[in-house]
């Protein structure tokens, strides 16, 4: 089992950046594959980026892809997400999930782990 803790949203201008974290509180986190996913309010809950148990296969949703960066630092039982260039539309409720034992995942059923949420608002 693992717990996950999201820290690092809050408000901040269009173009602008903010660094996420998950802390992950268990055994063998490395042997989870972790994601990032938002929501904003009415719409459903999306997958934004997720990164493999070792780091070596990432993948990015298109809306976010060359402004976002995932890592994990396995020693630290961590994952980040880097946002970068933030757009208003870019505003949700982000979500760290974890997954054991299988490969990096894009839907969200395959995910048994999920942190509280932090929320991320960009202001025009």
């Amino acid at each position: 089992q693992v717990q996950l803790v999201e820290s690092g949203g809050g408000l901040v201008q269009a173009g602008g950046s903010l660094r996420l974290s998950c802390a992950a509180s268990g055994r063998r986190f490395s042997a989870y594959a972790m994601g990032w996913f938002r929501q904003a309010p009415g719409k459903e809950r999306d997958i934004v980026t997720g990164i493999g148990w070792s780091g070596g296969s990432t993948y990015y949703a298109d809306s976010v892809k060359g402004r976002f960066t995932i890592s994990r630092d396995n020693a630290k039982n961590t994952v980040y997400l880097h946002m970068n260039s933030l757009k208003v539309e870019d505003t949700a409720v982000y979500y760290c999930a974890a997954r054991y034992g299988g490969g990096l995942s894009l839907r969200s059923s395959d995910y048994g782990y999920w942190g509280q949420g932090t929320q991320v608002t960009v202001s025009s």
